[in-house]
C-alpha cells in the first residue's frame, strides 16, 4: 500500500520557520523525483520545490528561492522542506508528490503564518 505522510504543519509567526517531513512507503522512493506542492484557498496548487532522484538537483518557485529547502533521506524514504523567514503568503496546505514511473500524492499538512 502506497503511503505518503505529510507532517510538520502548523501556526506560526511571520518571520519564523517550519519543516516539513513527508514519509513515504509501499514504493520503491529512491526511484521517485519527489515534489512540494501547495494550495491556498481559492487557488490552483502551484510547485514549491522538487529534488530529482540521483543529481539530487533541487529547483524552486520563484516565491521559494532563498527561503525553502528542500532534501531528501534515501536511507528515511523521506522527503523535507525547511521552510525560513515565512510570509502571510505562504499559508496553505502543503503536499507531497512522488512522480516516478507512477505519480503519487499525500493528504497534505496544514502551514498557517500569521500574527
Amino acid at each position: 500500500q502506497v503511503q505518503l505522510v505529510e507532517s510538520g504543519g502548523g501556526l506560526v509567526q511571520p518571520g519564523g520557520s517550519l519543516r516539513l517531513s513527508c514519509e513515504c512507503s509501499g514504493f520503491t522512493f529512491s526511484r521517485y523525483a519527489m515534489s512540494w506542492f501547495r494550495q491556498a484557498p481559492g487557488k490552483e496548487r502551484e510547485l514549491v520545490a522538487s529534488i530529482r532522484i540521483i543529481s539530487r538537483n533541487t529547483n524552486y518557485a520563484d516565491s521559494a528561492k532563498g527561503r525553502f529547502t528542500i532534501s531528501r533521506d534515501n536511507t528515511k524514504n523521506t522527503v523535507y522542506l525547511q521552510m525560513n523567514n515565512l510570509k502571510p503568503e505562504d499559508t496553505a496546505v502543503y503536499y507531497c508528490r512522488a512522480q516516478g514511473p507512477y505519480e503519487y500524492w499525500g493528504q497534505g499538512t496544514q502551514v498557517t503564518v500569521s500574527s
